[in-house]
């Protein structure tokens, strides 16, 4: 894939103002670019609000680990893991469940590690970089990042994932006993084990956060507008404008950020993209006391408990069951369930909450770089490492757009790697 464009756009219509979306648009602008930052509704208030806010650099390694399509159809059936299905959905599923499999092995785990890396490894000084000088920043914290296990032996059941994480720099202090306890009284007797990282960090709300980035690439003279994209007007095989509910944006480069919803926008451009909703929830415990102190990956439940500016918030759950059907009461019961086990201590006055979509490729890669068509680029498909991975992408993009030279090999991450 190249590097780069032979000469800088005039005018870029960035679609999706999410994360990933107004990081590029703020980079662009750095660049001297006329950018539109366009978003069917507010900035931060898609898949971008509701992840759990971490910073979370190690999470480079995939779901898709070795032995997963062993374990799958037990992880399923067991009403007490954090996996669930619409069996109804099923059909609809099956291609793209069928193809992300494919890839639960050694081998193909390592390479998407190592893809991932340049994405997420330097997280935290990513997002320094991006709101340097910007309102935005306030909302930006530095901390440890913990992962909690109710034994020294669930940790080391996770050996290889580990492994691969310390061979990208990211190695555990362990905490053990009444450690625990002195590191963060917080946690209940179910917590034995900590593996703590230093280096980490999180947002204190991942919504705000996102429209204080747009407000601030606004006052850097970008343009926000709300509306619908509905397709590309292209021209002897270059992108001339897109077209939306609003009418026609010209253009002579476009950034589809639309995150799953992207897909369709593909699909106009004749690529066919392998990508499915994971559907996410979360829990906002508002003014929550007795919660961790630091961002912290509860192993036993499978979510991330970080405190937020409004109180706590506990992300993670997972089920599958497309775009268009509303919440489930069962991965919300569990995540209930299972905070109060790991966090006895918590006290809060009320609750949000949430249901959201990952979007989630086959081969757990983003989508980053230029499509088939001239002018026409992808940054979206980064599966629960959005927020980590955003302000890295946008650079990227950035950099494609302007011809600036890139340190990271794009392959990876071609959005022509599917047909």
């Amino acid at each position: 894939m190249p590097a780069h464009v032979s000469r800088t756009p005039r005018y870029v219509v960035v679609v999706g103002a999410g994360i990933v979306g107004v990081s590029t648009a703020i980079w662009l602008r750095r660049a001297g670019v006329e950018v539109t930052l366009m978003d069917r509704g507010a900035p931060g208030q898609g898949t971008s609000y509701g992840n759990a806010g971490v910073l979370a650099a190690c999470s480079m390694v995939p779901v898709t680990g070795p032995g997963l399509v062993a374990k799958a159809p037990g992880m399923l059936l067991d009403r007490s893991f954090p996996l669930f299905l619409r069996w109804s959905y099923l059909p609809r599923l099956a291609p793209w469940l069928a193809g992300y499999l494919r890839h639960a092995n050694a081998a193909d785990t390592r390479r998407i590690a190592e893809g991932l890396t340049p994405i997420v490894g330097d997280s935290v000084d990513q997002h320094r970089a991006l709101t340097e000088g910007l309102a935005a920043a306030e909302w930006v914290r530095e901390s440890d990042y913990v992962f909690a296990y109710e034994s020294r032996t669930a940790f080391e059941a996770e050996r290889f994932t580990w492994d691969l994480r310390r061979e990208a720099g990211f190695v555990p202090e362990i905490i053990e006993g009444r450690a625990v306890r002195d590191y963060d009284p917080a946690f209940g007797p179910r917590i034995t084990c900590l593996a703590r990282l230093t280096g980490h960090g999180y947002i204190r709300d991942p919504g705000a956060y996102v429209a204080a980035l747009a407000e601030d690439f606004g006052a850097l003279g970008g343009t926000v507008v709300q509306a619908d994209m509905q397709d590309f007007e292209v021209e002897d095989g270059t992108v001339r404008a897109v077209l939306t509910d609003q009418g026609r944006f010209a253009c002579d480069a476009a950034v589809v950020s639309t995150g799953v919803w992207s897909k369709p926008l593909m699909a106009k451009l004749g690529l066919s993209i392998p990508l499915e909703t994971e559907r996410g929830y979360h829990i906002l415990f508002e003014d929550a006391e007795g919660g961790p102190r630091h961002p912290t990956m509860i192993a036993s439940g499978k979510f991330v408990a970080t405190p937020m500016a409004r109180g706590l918030r506990c992300a993670g759950m997972l089920e599958f069951g497309g775009l268009d059907a509303g919440p489930s009461e069962a991965p919300l019961a569990l995540l209930r369930r299972k905070v109060a086990e790991a966090l006895p201590h918590l006290t809060y006055a009320g609750e949000e909450e949430w249901l959201g979509h990952r979007p989630a490729p086959t081969d757990s890669l983003p989508l980053v770089g230029q499509t088939g068509v001239a002018g026409v680029y992808a940054a979206f498909g980064h599966h629960h490492i959005g927020l980590t991975g955003g302000p890295k992408t946008g650079r990227m993009m950035a950099s494609i757009l302007t011809g600036q030279h890139l340190n990271i090999d794009t392959s990876p991450y071609d959005p022509r790697r599917f047909g």
